[in-house]
């Protein structure tokens, strides 16, 4: 049986992840960190709220013993501040990736990241090299490492949609769809995903949005 923990449990992907993990009769326990609780009644979770999402040390018997474990933090593009943007895309993945390596470093991680994650972090993109530079932080930690950059993510369930680019996505999502396999998945097929991997592990680090859909 085997104990979760999640960053970002309220969001459109981390949301799905936490209701596979409850669900699952290969999980015994879910630990969700968040700014605050979503008061879900279950017996296998435990909410913990966090304060700064750099800093766990209050929270280190929550990461002992986990055998998966999932962030799905993430603000978009525009959103906020470039700074505020580069702290929660790169700060909050590495604080957490480390308080893996230090409380249950045998355990999968999975870090939610987006397509075109630049790894050489020259890109002019803040989210691309933002990205990239959470991958390489973490990647250089030796852990079980799982990094999934999905394309446009479809919202199986109905949801205020954060600008008007997404909107407009939303609406021309079947055509979306039918470019291929490497521009977009919907969230179930996410989260299915990146459960599945983190329950079990893949063969390699750097998932793009056609090989996620091949383990959803």
């Amino acid at each position: 049986m085997k104990k979760i923990i999640i960053a970002g449990a309220s969001g459109m992907v981390g949301r799905l992840i936490l209701e596979y993990s409850l669900y699952s009769s290969e999980v015994a326990q879910v630990i969700s960190l968040a700014r605050k609780k979503m008061d879900i009644n279950h017996p296998k979770l435990k909410e913990i709220v966090v304060d700064d999402f750099t800093d766990y040390s209050e929270q280190t018997t929550a990461f002992q013993g986990t055998d998966a474990a999932f962030f799905c933090i993430g603000v978009y593009t525009g959103q906020v501040p470039r700074d505020v943007f580069k702290k929660v895309t790169v700060d909050y993945a590495i604080a957490f990736a480390k308080a893996i390596k230090d409380n249950s470093p045998s355990a999968n991680l999975c870090l939610l990241s987006g397509a075109g994650a630049d790894r050489t972090e020259k890109s002019r993109a803040s989210f691309a090299r933002f990205k990239g530079m959470a991958e390489n932080r973490i990647s250089e930690l030796g852990l079980n490492f799982y990094t999934f950059r999905p394309g446009y993510i479809y919202p199986v369930s109905p949801r205020k949609e954060p600008n008007i680019m997404y909107r407009i996505m939303r609406i021309l999502y079947p055509l979306i769809r039918l470019m291929g396999s490497n521009g977009s998945i919907k969230s179930t097929e996410l989260a299915s995903a990146m459960f599945r991997i983190g329950l079990k592990g893949a063969h390699t680090e750097i998932l793009e949005n056609k090989t996620i859909l091949k383990y959803a």
